[in-house]
C-alpha cells in the first residue's frame, strides 16, 4: 500500500501566512518561516508555499521569504504563485523548491506545462487547479479564484497530465475554509480521468475528513491550512489516528 501524505499549506501575502473562507475574507495568521520550522519538526510529509496574490498582481513571487522557508525544512517543498515562464521555474527552484506549482500561468499559456516537464522532468511540474461548480459543471478559476475561465476542470486535468504534469493539486473553492470535509464528488470525477498523484485541498475540518478522503482511490495526499495553523488538529495525532483507521502514513 502506498503511503498517504499529509501536507500543510502556507498561503503567503505581503510576507505573512494568511487564511480565508471560500478564497475570500483573508486574515493574518503567522510568520511563514516560523510555521515552516514548526511543520518540519511536527512530521509533515511535504510543505506547499503559495504566494497567493502574485498572479493577480502580475508580479514575481517573493523569493527572499522563499529562501528563508526552504532553509528551515528538510521535507519536499512545492512552490507556486506568479509562475508564468521557464525563467520563473528556474528562479524558484534555485531558491530551494523541489517542485513548482503552475495555475494561472498555465491557463494563460498551456504549453508552459510541456515546456517545463521537458526541461525539469514531470516530477517537478505540479498543476494546481482552483475548481468551483458552475451550472452543474466543474470550472477552472484563475487569479486566486477570482476569474472563471470557463474551462472544464475534468478536461483541463486530463490535458495537464498528458502535457507532462506529474502531480495535481485540486483545490475546491466550494469547500475551502468551510471545514465540512473534502469535495469528494469533484475529486472522484478528476481521479477517474488521470493516473498521476492527486493532492486534495479545501474542506478539511477534522481528522475523520482525512480518513474518509483516503478511502477514495486515486487520492494520494491531503492538504490543509487553518486546522493545522490554529492547532485544531496536530500532525502527530492525525497520523496516529489514520494508522488506527488502516491508512498507511509515515510516522
Amino acid at each position: 500500500m502506498l503511503t498517504k501524505r499529509i501536507i500543510p499549506c502556507l498561503d503567503v501575502r505581503d510576507g505573512r501566512v494568511v487564511k480565508g473562507l471560500n478564497f475570500a475574507g483573508i486574515h493574518d495568521v503567522a510568520d511563514p518561516v516560523e510555521m515552516a520550522r514548526f511543520y518540519n519538526e511536527a512530521g509533515a510529509d511535504e510543505l506547499v508555499f503559495y504566494d497567493i496574490t502574485a498572479s493577480y498582481e502580475q508580479r514575481a513571487l517573493f523569493t527572499d521569504i522563499l529562501r528563508r522557508v526552504a532553509a528551515e525544512i528538510f521535507i519536499p517543498l512545492t512552490v507556486g504563485g506568479g509562475i508564468r515562464t521557464l525563467d520563473d521555474f528556474d528562479r524558484v527552484l534555485k531558491c530551494g523548491a523541489d517542485k513548482v506549482s503552475v495555475n494561472s500561468g498555465a491557463i494563460a499559456r498551456p504549453e508552459l506545462i510541456a515546456e517545463a516537464a521537458q526541461r525539469y522532468g514531470d516530477q517537478c511540474v505540479v498543476l494546481s487547479m482552483d475548481v468551483k461548480r458552475v451550472g452543474g459543471s466543474f470550472h477552472i478559476f484563475a487569479k486566486g479564484g477570482r476569474e472563471d475561465t470557463g474551462l472544464d476542470a475534468l478536461e483541463w486535468a486530463e490535458f495537464g497530465v498528458k502535457s507532462g504534469a506529474g502531480e495535481l493539486v485540486v483545490n475546491s473553492i466550494d469547500t475551502d475554509g468551510v471545514k465540512g470535509g473534502f469535495d469528494l464528488e469533484m475529486l472522484d470525477a478528476i481521479a477517474a480521468r488521470v493516473d498521476v498523484p492527486i493532492i486534495a485541498s479545501g474542506g478539511a475540518g477534522r481528522m475523520e475528513d482525512f480518513a474518509e478522503l483516503f478511502r477514495h482511490p486515486g487520492i494520494d495526499a491531503g492538504l490543509a491550512a487553518s486546522i493545522f495553523h490554529f492547532r485544531q488538529v496536530l500532525l502527530p495525532d492525525l497520523k496516529r489516528y489514520l494508522r488506527s483507521e488502516g491508512v498507511e502514513v509515515r510516522i
